[in-house]
């Protein structure tokens, strides 16, 4: 049984990692590690003995990918970084947006800015670019949502390592199904509001937002877009809105309960210049039957919140009863030890959060 729970909090000045009990009723912080960099991205590799990851990028010497086995004591770097484009694309690594564990042993998966999908096979330090991906025909057609163009979303499927979906703003989603040798778009269905009327479904460059599934049933997938909430129960293959119930389509997170598949959480936004929550109330929202009714949580959260909370910035652990966490553009960090009943504010003052992971160890 996990007696210890471990948070990483990626902002743009630096990560902090908060420890508690089974309970998470009290929280110890500590950091920055990686002072004054980006760390738009984290991983708790609980596969053997823990590993903590961190996409941190340096305005002077570039992004890297940092591994520690002493849960954050001490960091390792790879020589000359562990994420690198091949001399021959004449691209440059901006930011590592997202890592990930794959569905096999060792295997780590770094989404990236611009966008490219990497794959490790030693736990994270080194990566090789998914080359098909990067070469893909559609990538001249693919724009830069205001957070730059990045793969911000790699999903291995769970049971099956040949197939990985991936997403990214303003493209769409993508999957490969014969391990990365071809990827085909997948947004049936999805809908593109900032496109004239008539041309609002296209195959792709839909600006998705964020995508989740629950490893026991992985047909079935969420999906957050900048403007709808859909739910596809063909593994991606079409998408139905599931936004009815909410008070705004529009928000950054989706996270699906790590016990219960039919079970998803969102943080909606005003998807106004504000960006900020509905009325400004710091409401996480939840349901149980797949998208197709929701309830409101908000038991201890303000009522007067005017900052959003980004697309890696919301999680859960996978205690036997989960915990949830958020980290928002003000710096502070919340968290429910009872799945979103009750919240408490964890840390306070940090800088602007882009990156919360949790796990139970």
């Amino acid at each position: 049984m996990a007696d210890r729970t471990l948070v990483m909090v990626g902002t743009r000045k630096g990560l902090w990692i908060g420890t508690s009990d089974e309970a998470r009723e009290e929280w110890e912080f500590t950091g920055p590690h990686f002072d004054m960099e980006e760390v738009y991205s984290c991983l708790i590799d609980t596969r053997g003995a823990p590993r903590l990851l961190a996409g941190a990028s340096s305005s002077w010497l570039g992004p890297q990918v940092w591994r520690s086995d002493d849960l954050g004591a001490s960091w390792q770097e790879t020589p000359n970084g562990a994420v690198r484009f091949p001399d021959d694309t004449g691209a440059k690594v901006e930011r590592v947006w997202q890592l990930v564990p794959g569905s096999e042993d060792g295997v780590v998966y770094a989404g990236t800015e611009p966008a490219a999908v990497f794959r490790s096979t030693d736990r994270g330090e080194t990566f090789g670019l998914e080359r098909a991906l990067w070469d893909h025909p559609h990538r001249p057609e693919w724009n830069a949502g205001f957070g730059g163009q990045a793969f911000h979303t790699v999903l291995p499927h769970p049971a099956d390592p040949l197939s990985v979906t991936a997403a990214l703003s303003t493209g769409g989603v993508y999957q490969t199904s014969d391990g990365g040798r071809s990827w085909e778009p997948r947004n049936h269905g999805i809908r593109a509001e900032f496109l004239p009327e008539g041309q609002q479904y296209p195959e792709f460059g839909q600006c998705v937002h964020k995508v989740t599934r629950h490893p026991a049933r992985p047909e079935r997938m969420y999906l957050q877009n900048h403007g709808g909430v859909y739910r596809s129960d063909d593994h991606g293959g079409s998408w139905t809105s599931i936004a009815d119930g909410l008070p705004a389509d529009f928000g950054f997170p989706i996270v699906v309960h790590p016990h219960e598949p039919d079970t998803v959480f969102v943080f909606p936004l005003d998807g106004s210049a504000g960006r900020y929550p509905p009325q400004a109330r710091a409401r996480v929202w939840r349901s149980r039957d797949a998208g197709e009714t929701w309830d409101e949580l908000g038991d201890g959260l303000p009522d007067a919140f005017y900052v959003a909370v980004m697309r890696d910035a919301m999680c859960a652990d996978d205690h036997e009863r989960a915990g949830l966490y958020f980290g928002a553009r003000n710096g502070a960090v919340w968290g429910s030890a009872d799945e979103g009943a009750t919240w408490r504010q964890l840390v306070v003052d940090l800088p602007d959060v882009m990156c919360v992971r949790a796990a139970a160890l």
